[in-house]
């Protein structure tokens, strides 16, 4: 059967098509909306141009991308979903000097011709939910720490209106940590993840609900690398020959909130976990500087907790006492 590849830019608002066909021709659509109904449109234009099947590769831009993703994959299109880097970094190997949206959507699908990305499972009904869920709770405590520093120089006039919001917003964070778990409590699959992973010293509720809400175990990411890289956490080294050797740091090519979200565990565990203290002290000893070890515990958090969802069983801290990480 002959293969059609499909590349989406994606914007908050609309959507940029370019459809590769069979011999080698290429059509485009533009300005379609990053809505249902834009995606029917989409729909009836694949289906014109007797596109049944069609491989689609889009960016992994925000959270712009999912709901035209889940459309195309529950019309039984196979989707791949990509990071921005790789496609920068095949355009750039291309000799692509041009950068308007109807190119970059004819780039994304030649990169989905050549490469073969894999293929995206659409995360569950009750995993979407909890995405949302903490997505908002993160949200919700970004504009309370906006507030509290408002607060603190803010004159008699707007005091009590600043106070009277963190107020608020104490009593709607509360309501949402309750809303998450009587969530997870409601769904076995995701209750039997949480006991797993609440047994990692160091590792709270938030960060469980966190962990769990972007898919990081086996059923979504191949290995525990793949996980850490999904977070931005994988180390990207800079050294050429023998004068060019570049400190190592992290990617941060990855979701934002998710990295931002482990920071504070990663501290606590580094400080208050026997664990912890022991993998800081190693690295110390070993001359790496604080934010590098920082930087190694938030990668570790992730691999452990793919780890005891991947084997069924609760954290072991035989089994990390004489490992680096």
């Amino acid at each position: 059967m002959s293969t059609f590849y499909l590349g989406i830019d994606v914007a908050k608002a609309k959507l940029d098509c370019a459809l590769l066909l069979p011999n080698g021709k290429w059509r485009s659509k533009s300005g379609l909306a990053n809505t249902p109904k834009g995606f029917a449109e989409l729909a009836q234009w694949l289906l014109a141009h007797q596109a049944g099947q069609v491989h689609v590769c889009m960016e992994a831009t925000g959270i712009y991308w999912e709901a035209a993703a889940e459309y195309l994959a529950q019309a039984s299109h196979t989707v791949s979903v990509v990071n921005p880097f790789q496609i920068k970094s095949f355009g750039q190997s291309c000799l692509v000097r041009s950068k308007t949206d109807r190119i970059d959507a004819q780039l994304i699908a030649r990169f989905c011709a050549e490469r073969h990305p894999e293929p995206w499972q659409a995360p569950s009904a009750s995993e979407q939910t909890l995405k949302a869920l903490v997505l908002r709770l993160d949200a919700l405590q970004a504009m309370r720490i906006q507030e509290l520093n408002r607060v603190e120089v803010a004159r008699d006039a707007v005091r009590n209106g600043i106070v009277a919001h963190i107020d608020w917003l104490d009593g709607q964070i509360k309501g949402l940590l309750r809303e998450i778990q009587r969530h997870i409590d409601s769904d076995p699959d995701l209750k039997g993840k949480r006991e797993l992973l609440d047994s990692i010293p160091g590792v709270g509720e938030h960060t469980i609900a966190l962990l769990l809400a972007f898919c990081i175990h086996p059923e979504r990411l191949g290995n525990a690398r793949q996980a850490a890289a999904f977070a931005g956490l994988d180390p990207r080294l800079h050294e050429s020959g023998s004068s060019v050797h570049g400190k190592p740091r992290l990617s941060k090519i990855g979701h934002a909130v998710l990295r931002k979200g482990l920071y504070m565990p990663a501290m606590v565990t580094l400080y208050k976990t026997h664990w912890g203290q022991q993998f800081r002290q190693r690295l110390a000893a070993a001359g790496k500087p604080p934010m590098l070890i920082i930087g190694a515990m938030m990668r570790k958090l992730i691999h452990v907790a793919f780890g005891v969802i991947k084997s069924g069983k609760p954290f072991n801290p035989a089994l990390h006492d004489a490992c680096l990480g």
